[in-house]
Order: structure tokens, then sequence, then C-alpha cells
């Protein structure tokens, strides 16, 4: 994977947390990080699947993932899982201590039963 495959490896991320659950006051259970762009949004199985909604709407392909651990790159045009990939700009996750899910004080407590 390269720059050609919708990855920018010095494009930072766009910060800690779902930009657009952020703005809405929303929560979300695991974060996806734009390879191309750094848009952070959450994942499919959060309420809003912001990540898929940023690919639908820019065409950018790549996500990898910005949970603490977690190196794995999805392209959603190919529908391909990378176990690895080229080394981003930092940070590579959310901050260690962001519960998941998240943001604290926004989840509610039965957030389990409204996932998918």
């Amino acid at each position: 994977m390269n720059d050609a495959d919708g990855i920018d490896p010095h494009v930072p991320p766009s910060g800690p947390g779902c930009v657009e659950c952020e703005e809405a006051g929303g929560w979300w259970f695991h974060l996806r990080r734009c390879a191309q762009c750094g848009h952070i949004g959450c994942c499919d199985d959060s309420p809003a699947k912001h990540a898929t909604a940023h690919y639908r709407a820019t065409g950018h392909p790549v996500i990898r993932s910005f949970e603490p651990g977690e190196a794995w790159f999805w392209n959603y045009a190919t529908e391909e899982l990378y176990s690895s990939g080229p080394e981003l700009a930092a940070p590579v996750s959310h901050p260690a201590g962001q519960p998941v899910p998240g943001p604290a004080g926004r989840v509610p407590e039965d957030w389990a039963r409204t996932l998918r």
C-alpha cells in the first residue's frame, strides 16, 4: 500500500475522537482513521457509522484502526483487510485512557443494546 492506494502517511489524525459524534454530542464504540486525510470516524458497530459515511462521501478508500495496540488497515473499495501497512503520522491511536466505548460522560448505560 502507498500514496496511490489512498494513503498519505504524513497527515495527522483529525483529533482523539469521531469528528461528527463530537459535533453532534454522540458517542462511539471503536474509532477508525482515514489513511488519506486523517479524518477520525466511528466504526460500523457504532450507532452512527461515520467512518463508512466518510468513505462514501469522499471516496477515500483506506482506513486504519485508531484503537491502542491495533495496526490493521481496511480497504473499502476492494474489501481487503491488511494486518499492517505504512506507518502513519502520530498519534496512531486515541489516548490510552479514553474509554471504549467513548467518550466519557456521553455513553448511555444500555449502550450494548444499541450495537448491531
